[in-house]
């Protein structure tokens, strides 16, 4: 365990089956941040994180993963990205045939064995062009089969299929429904606490036609959270209405948030308006990004940082997950 391993102390998880996306209870909106430490957050917003977002790469070492979530005393959120370094590790084609399957299997193991609640943010941004696994060049041209949105599509469901674990006959018979080959498994899989987050951006880059959200979508049963990700550099509330109102019936998350490039505390009061009025919204993550004098750190914007502090200070927005509470 986790938690054994880095000498903290056990929490009984106080969060029972309230559904399968952990939702925040009592009309709360968890908070968070991606990206270390997280003490430069909590310092800028005078508040701790409920969520911690971690952005792993296909095929990292799984030992290692959660680790930084426990010490923070959060929930955890992985982005899971394709690309490692500088190449593709593989592609949607790939994961949909079960090239994929040894890694996922162990990850599934390692969250189970760490007890976390984690939100699984698969391939976030796919119907942008600079991440590996989009259907899109910058120019609008297809890329091949094996980066289709069908593709994609198969290799979420795939995905989901092995996060959320159960008996291997189950499994198989349901990859047999979609058309996929029998999973690269010796046994059944421990069904961890993890819940999907589908996050596109609001619109695709190239904004062309089979390009857009919904070419992605794999349908309600395979999607726990609809989320998107918002950064003050496009302001793009009218995408952000439409997108929120075409999927409809899910919680919805920000994925990543933040400042860039000018300190505009009006954009923060803007953005937690919406957050207001749109009661779906139940969490929302800020990417302070992995440098420390990266163009997303608070430290840049002391007035938007004083404002997001400020908005932060309610109740409505918990410091800690009910299963690590201080």
């Amino acid at each position: 365990m986790l938690r054994r391993a880095l000498n903290l102390p056990r929490r009984p998880l106080l969060v029972t089956s309230l559904t399968a996306a952990f939702l925040p209870v009592g009309g709360h909106v968890f908070q968070g941040v991606a990206g270390k430490p997280t003490a430069a957050y909590q310092q800028a917003v005078a508040k701790h994180p409920a969520v911690y977002e971690d952005f792993i790469a296909w095929g990292q070492y799984l030992p290692a993963i959660g680790g930084d979530a426990v010490a923070a005393r959060a929930r955890l959120m992985i982005h899971i990205t394709t690309a490692y370094g500088s190449r593709e590790a593989i592609t949607p084609g790939g994961i949909a045939s079960g090239q994929g399957d040894s890694w996922l299997v162990g990850l599934n193991r390692r969250l189970y064995d760490s007890g976390l609640v984690t939100y699984v943010r698969l391939m976030g941004e796919m119907d942008a062009y600079w991440n590996p696994y989009g259907a899109f060049n910058s120019s609008g041209s297809h890329r091949d089969s094996a980066h289709s949105t069908a593709a994609f599509r198969r290799a979420w469901k795939r995905v989901t299929l092995i996060m959320r674990g159960g008996s291997l006959a189950g499994i198989d018979a349901q990859l047999a429904r979609l058309g996929m080959p029998p999973l690269r498994a010796s046994g059944d899989l421990p069904q961890p606490k993890v819940a999907m987050v589908w996050c596109p951006q609001v619109a695709g880059a190239p904004d062309v036609r089979g390009n857009q959200p919904r070419d992605y979508w794999p349908g309600g049963r395979w999607v726990d959270w609809v989320a998107t990700d918002f950064y003050a550099n496009a302001p793009n509330f009218a995408g952000l209405d439409s997108f929120y109102g075409a999927f409809g019936g899910k919680p919805f998350a920000f994925g990543e948030y933040a400042l860039w490039g000018s300190d505009d505390p009006a954009w923060v009061d803007r953005l937690f308006s919406w957050v207001g009025s749109h009661r779906r919204t139940q969490m929302l993550i800020y990417n302070q990004g992995i440098r420390a004098g990266g163009p997303f750190r608070l430290s840049h914007y002391p007035r938007a940082a004083a404002e997001l502090r400020r908005k932060l200070a309610s109740s409505r927005f918990p410091a800690y997950a009910p299963e690590w509470g201080p």
